[in-house]
């Protein structure tokens, strides 16, 4: 990967519908050049798939919370995960080191929603010991990708 595959990047996360001809402009290929650079990029796996980045203000996805997650007995990790992500409010979950074993990322419409996923799913998962809900107040960053 070189400066004009990462320039290339750099269109695509700001707009990933950019076409080869608009992304040819900006970084001073030729449209087949770009075309087959972002096709290596997609067969070696840096690009993993195109998106869109949703405004949950206005889709009712109001209220961003992180849970973080301790798991009683390693025997029930594996099935902590193929639970936790079959729930669609749950965007992200990481395995993380420290007091904690995992940390979720939740987007649900309100408290009586995020209270709902917390009663109704997360803690009825086998294997949840416990939990620490953080409610976000205001979002300053969020970005997709690096």
């Amino acid at each position: 990967m070189d400066e004009i595959d990462l320039s290339i990047l750099n269109v695509l996360k700001r707009n990933a519908r950019s076409s080869a001809s608009q992304i040819s402009n900006l970084v001073g290929l030729s449209i087949p050049a770009v075309t087959e650079r972002i096709k290596k990029l997609e067969q070696a796996e840096i690009i993993q798939q195109y998106t869109i980045k949703i405004n949950r203000q206005k889709t009712n996805q109001r209220l961003l919370a992180f849970i973080f997650v301790n798991i009683d007995k390693n025997e029930n990790i594996d099935h902590f995960r193929k639970q936790i992500i079959k729930n669609s409010c749950v965007l992200e979950c990481h395995h993380v080191a420290g007091e904690y074993d995992y940390l979720l990322k939740v987007v649900v419409e309100d408290t009586k929603a995020l209270e709902s996923f917390l009663s109704n799913n997360l803690k009825k998962i086998k294997g949840v010991d416990s939990s620490n809900t953080i409610i976000s107040l205001i979002t300053l960053k969020e970005e997709i990708n690096i």
